[in-house]
This record gives structure tokens, C-alpha cells and sequence, in this order.
């Protein structure tokens, strides 16, 4: 699973490593090439790191009884702002059993074909997306890329890492906390309509973010990758 690691965390340890000379007359261009590389790196970073605990110790938990709570808020606020995009069918909310909240993205609307870029017209939607997630932040983002099956496989899954990057980058430039964001692709072993059709490959093509809330005494849940989609389609 691919995790998200804080600038902050990151660029302070290279200050105490790999900058600390102060009769270097380089000292300052080194240190804000080092601390860019870092910035430029935070989204997509592959850590082998299953756990994920020092994440959840930044963001703080809540209370067992307050969760449903806290997500009912949340999802009455992601609705509120996104009532025109669920209206036009661009984007879901769904609440799931364990009280996280799963927003599906229409690909053919933020992304253009077989690409990565963000659509400018998706932008504002991310924006609103962005801030709903910044004010509720005892809670872990996970996006997830999807392809349908055309092409290969092998390409489908790089494709559908890269997307969820993409989002993942676009929030993190909206203020969203790095330390709060995991990505990862699925290619097309997760469809959720047949690929026989264009219609049903439509709606295999599509981002899915899920926020799971951060829950004290079971933190790392938290960081756990979502579950697969039980249905299968060919």
C-alpha cells in the first residue's frame, strides 16, 4: 500500500542530517533543493510500513461513541457541498458498515482518456473536496484508483496508481495534512459493472476516496487499506 509521509518530518531530518555544516557557503541552496526534492516526492512514496502508527499519533482519535457522530457530520457537510455534482452524477457518497465514508469520482469526468491529468473543470470540485476534509481531520484519506480492462493489465495498474497520485497531490496542494493521505491502484481487478459494454467499462473507470475516522484504543484500523469490492464482472 502506498503511504503518504509528512514534508514537515521529513525536511526536519534532513536539516539535522544532512545540513548542519554552517561554514558551508552552499548550506542554503542545499538545504531547499534537499527539502524540495522531499515536497516534490510526499504523494506515491512506497514505505513498507504496514502499521502506520505514526500517523495516527499525529492526527489524535476520538472517542468510541462520538464516531458515528463526527461521520454523520461530515457526510451531511460532503453532501451539502457537493450537492451539484451528485446531482449531475459525477460523484457518490456512500456511508459503509464501518462508519467510513466512500466518495466515488466519475473518471470520464476528472480525468481525460488514458491519462493522469486532473481535468480543470474537475478542479473546483476537488477544492470543495479539500476543504470539507481539512476542517474534519480525525480521519485517514485512502484513494484508490480503477481502469476497466482494455489494455493490460500491467498497464491498467500503473494508470490507475498514477490517478490516485494525482488526487492525492491535488489535495495535499489544498492543505490537506500529507501524514493523513495513503493512495494506491487497483488496475481492473475491482470492477463494478461488466467490461463488455461501454457503459459498464464508464464506470469501471473511476477514483474512489475513502475517510475512515481515527478511533481511540483502534487507531491503526485507520491506516488498514479498504476492503475489495465484493462484486466481480468480466
Amino acid at each position: 500500500m502506498k503511504k503518504v509521509v509528512g514534508v514537515s518530518m521529513l525536511a526536519g531530518m534532513i536539516l539535522v542530517t544532512g545540513c548542519t555544516d554552517p561554514t558551508d557557503p552552499n548550506r542554503k541552496t542545499k538545504t531547499g533543493a534537499m527539502v524540495g526534492a522531499v515536497a516534490g516526492a510526499v504523494i506515491g512514496h512506497q514505505i513498507d510500513h504496514k502499521r502506520g502508527a505514526y500517523v495516527g499519533a499525529a492526527l489524535g482519535a476520538l472517542a468510541g461513541g462520538g464516531v458515528g457522530y463526527y461521520m454523520d457530520k461530515q457526510q451531511r457537510e460532503l453532501e451539502e457541498q457537493l450537492a451539484r455534482e451528485q446531482a449531475a452524477h459525477e460523484l457518490e457518497i456512500q456511508r459503509m458498515k464501518d462508519e467510513s465514508l466512500k466518495l466515488t469520482l466519475d473518471s470520464e469526468v476528472s480525468f481525460d482518456f488514458d491519462s493522469a491529468e486532473i481535468k480543470h473543470g474537475f478542479r473546483q470540485t476537488l477544492d470543495k473536496l479539500a476543504n470539507v476534509i481539512r476542517k474534519y481531520d480525525k480521519t485517514v484519506v485512502h484513494i484508490v484508483g480503477h481502469t476497466d480492462s482494455v489494455g493490460s493489465a500491467a498497464y491498467n495498474q500503473r494508470l490507475s496508481e498514477r490517478r490516485a497520485e494525482a488526487v492525492g497531490r491535488y489535495l495535499v496542494a489544498r492543505g490537506v495534512a500529507p501524514g493523513r493521505i495513503h493512495t494506491e491502484g487497483r488496475g481492473e481487478t475491482e470492477p463494478r459493472a461488466t467490461n463488455s459494454t461501454e457503459a459498464g467499462r464508464q464506470l469501471n473507470r473511476r477514483v474512489e476516496i475513502f475517510l475512515k475516522p481515527v478511533v481511540e484504543g483502534a487507531e491503526e484500523q485507520a491506516h488498514e487499506p479498504p476492503a475489495a469490492s465484493t462484486g466481480r464482472y468480466y
